[in-house]
């Protein structure tokens, strides 16, 4: 079995190489490192006797760069922050704090609100990965059930699961301008609307859910996103109950139509926050909770 060959230099060589030249000089770098001025110049002469190259040049009393140093000095900052982000790795799962989180949420969820929470996120991340997970309908309770993601949101929250309120989202029923029902002035009924081709986002589930209220077309084309949807109403092929979030921007520019519906077009949903685990939630989980949370307030 082959092994890697032994390494000429140690990390310490080079924070200290990489401290001299950070301070200005052997001196001024002795002083930061609590260390003497001799075992910095014997450790950064014996780096470059073991490398054989030539790192620094006295220039005065200035410990200046060389072309190779300047190289070296790049490439050996990425081996000690590599090596400071493994440790701190280390202290973090040692603190529980979690390597990777996975956050589902259902595409009627405004996707702009999650990643708003991941901005606030990132800076206190400790370096945990992140996976973002979009879902529909029987996708997004299965990834409750089936604990598939740390963190959910959902508009279907499943029968004895408890979630933090997180919203709510209006579904509105919208068409192009161009197609014959924006033309409609009065109100339709459902049946009426039934007997339309409706647009709908394909469920991720593996066990489609019951049809809700607004899923009852008999004439259903299914897409895979919300912005396919509107793609396709944009060529005036039918209508489809679309998030608020969505809808009001694409109402704004003209553009599209909202329908008439009687007893009101707006099907509102609440939405939840969901740890389908949560006593296995960490630090980490906990913290971006708390900032979805406060995103969605």
């Amino acid at each position: 079995m082959s092994t890697s060959p032994r390494a000429k230099s140690t990390l310490e060589q080079w924070r200290i190489f990489q401290a001299v030249v950070e301070h200005g000089g052997y001196a001024q770098a002795a002083d930061k490192l609590s260390k003497s001025q001799s075992s910095l110049n014997h450790a950064v002469a014996k780096l470059q006797s073991q490398l054989g190259i030539q790192l620094l040049e006295v220039v005065g009393r200035k410990a200046q760069l060389t072309e190779a140093g300047e190289v070296m000095l790049r490439r050996s900052k990425l081996l000690t922050d590599g090596v400071h982000e493994l440790e701190q790795l280390a202290t973090n799962l040692g603190q529980g704090w979690e390597p990777q989180l996975t956050i589902a949420y259902d595409k009627v969820v405004s996707r702009a609100l999650v990643i708003k929470a991941l901005k606030r996120f990132l800076p206190e991340c400790r370096g945990t990965r992140v996976r973002m997970m979009e879902t529909v309908l029987s996708g997004t309770v299965e990834a409750i059930e089936q604990a598939k993601a740390d963190l959910v949101i959902t508009a279907t929250l499943p029968q004895g699961v408890l979630g933090e309120f997180f919203g709510y989202i209006d579904l509105i029923p919208i068409t192009h301008c161009t197609h014959p029902l924006a033309s409609v002035d009065q109100s339709l009924s459902i049946d009426e609307l039934s007997q339309e081709l409706q647009l709908v986002v394909a469920e991720t589930g593996s066990k489609p859910l019951p049809s809700r209220g607004w899923l009852l077309a008999e004439q259903r084309w299914t897409v895979e996103s919300f912005e396919a949807v509107l793609e396709v109403l944009a060529q005036g092929i039918g209508f489809a109950w679309v998030p608020n979030h969505l809808a009001d921007a694409q109402v704004a520019t003209g553009d599209y139509k909202v329908l008439k519906v009687q007893g009101g077009a707006i099907t509102r949903l609440s939405a939840y926050l969901v740890a389908p685990q949560p006593e296995q939630l960490g630090p980490a989980g906990q913290r971006l909770k708390q900032l979805l949370l406060e995103q969605s307030s």
